[in-house]
């Protein structure tokens, strides 16, 4: 019912998506660049921003913040929320992750603790089932927590490492690099025996029977056309709505190639309990124009996951897994393919950072670097 719009001047614009009437402008709602717009249900959102906070605010009462929340030590980029347990966890370039109680939230904030830290840390997404926490970051790692457990702090040492089946040398392992985080060895490789995505709808206390243990991790090194010698960024992270694939939009180290890559999810019972194969297979992907370097593009899938709209110079693509914009599940390839242009949609008189479907309307939303939002709405 509402757009919300974080701006780099310190605003958040909110409008009706409907009549594209602006509602209002929150002037000061922080004191740097707001980065991110999470709503935890229909009327409260959070928002974050450079300056190290998150914000709370309720849509009937905008004139002031619900509360103010510190922890971070650097900006803050990312919010996601568990709708089971009413946590709140956001992520931010300290590479700190950490935990809020919204249960015990009052006007000085509510309590928190650090819940993981690595370095180099980018983007943080849950799964929508919340089972899995993936973490991406700058040096072309994808971190992966399975079996999810937001009530267990996570200190350096005290997770299980699960390792990625492949025939090359023990030289490849996962080590810790003590308070600093992580740092992986080596590059884990995709399996390419994926199994059907139906197989894959079991609940999470049958995934832990015999399997691996809670909050266990594994390190991956994402398969991307055009980038095995030169290395990656992964700037953008999303996650399919059904929880069958991941969304990361790729940049070269040179700075010179940007990719958007779909990987399935490959369930299923580890060999040995700490050596399971490697979750992810890349199927889907498409050069990107490289345009606005240094700058994210963020991307993101339809409501129904069966379409991409994909920030592309000075407008939007949208992508599908085929022409007819089929399910994932009824066109995966036995190699990876290339996503298929559906439409482009140029407005925008420079280079687009954003862009989201509604999760209500069909209603496609854009945002540009000189401060233009766009609404499209298809003529049936």
């Amino acid at each position: 019912s509402v757009l919300t719009v974080a701006c780099e001047q310190t605003e958040v614009l909110l409008f009706d998506p409907i009549s594209s009437k602006h509602i209002k402008t929150l002037s000061e709602a922080h004191e740097d660049c707001v980065n991110n717009i999470r709503f935890l249900d229909n009327r409260l959102f959070a928002t974050c921003s450079d300056d190290t906070t998150i914000a709370l605010w309720d849509l009937r009462k905008l004139n002031t913040k619900v509360c103010t929340l510190h922890g971070h030590t650097s900006w803050v980029k990312n919010i996601e929320y568990d709708t089971n347990t009413r946590l709140l966890v956001t992520s931010g370039f300290d590479g700190n992750v950490i935990i809020w109680d919204t249960n015990r939230c009052t006007e000085d904030g509510c309590p928190h603790k650090k819940f993981f830290h690595t370095r180099f840390l980018m983007r943080m997404r849950l799964t929508p089932d919340c089972s899995k926490m993936l973490i991406s970051t700058s040096s072309g790692y994808l971190l992966i927590l399975h079996d999810l457990d937001l009530n267990k702090s996570l200190e350096v040492g005290s997770y299980p490492i699960l390792r990625a089946r492949r025939t090359v040398s023990s030289s490849d392992i996962i080590s810790l690099s003590g308070s600093s985080g992580l740092r992986a060895v080596g590059s884990p490789c995709h399996q390419h025996d994926s199994s059907p995505l139906s197989e894959k709808h079991m609940s999470r206390s049958s995934q832990r029977e015999g399997g691996s243990p809670r909050n266990s991790l594994e390190v991956l090194t994402p398969e991307v056309p055009g980038e095995r010698d030169r290395g990656n960024c992964i700037t953008s992270l999303q996650l399919h709505p059904k929880g069958w694939a991941t969304l990361l939009r790729c940049s070269s180290n040179t700075d010179d190639q940007e990719w958007t890559c779909v990987y399935e999810f490959q369930e299923g019972d580890p060999v040995h309990p700490v050596s399971p194969r490697c979750s992810l297979r890349l199927t889907h992907c498409i050069e990107e124009a490289n345009v606005g370097r240094g700058y994210i593009k963020e991307l993101c899938f339809s409501p129904d996951g069966r379409m991409i709209s994909s920030p592309h110079g000075f407008g939007i693509r949208l992508l599908g897994f085929d022409a007819h914009c089929s399910e994932l599940v009824d066109c995966l390839p036995k190699e990876a393919s290339p996503l298929k242009e559906i439409r482009s949609l140029y407005s925008h008189n420079d280079v687009v950072l954003t862009t989201k479907f509604s999760p209500t309307h069909c209603q496609i939303a854009s945002g540009c670097l000189s401060g233009r939002v766009s609404l499209y709405q298809p003529k049936f």
